[in-house]
């Protein structure tokens, strides 16, 4: 991975200090990451939700 793809998906995620500290695992958590976005599905309808909507009082 480009370095400065590296910098900059780290500075985005807030990672700068952990980078400086361990860049080698930053660098593969990237790497996991980059790889496994095709995987990830996106709703096509907006409005859906991905679980059941969280009301209070219903089940307990």
């Amino acid at each position: 991975m480009d370095q400065h793809l590296l910098e900059s998906l780290a500075h985005a995620a807030g990672l700068q200090k952990a980078l400086i500290e361990f860049p080698d695992d930053v660098a593969a958590a990237a790497a996991q990451a980059l790889n496994n976005a095709g995987a990830v599905q996106v709703p096509t309808d907006p409005t859906a939700e991905p679980w059941p909507p969280m009301c209070p009082g219903i089940g307990l």
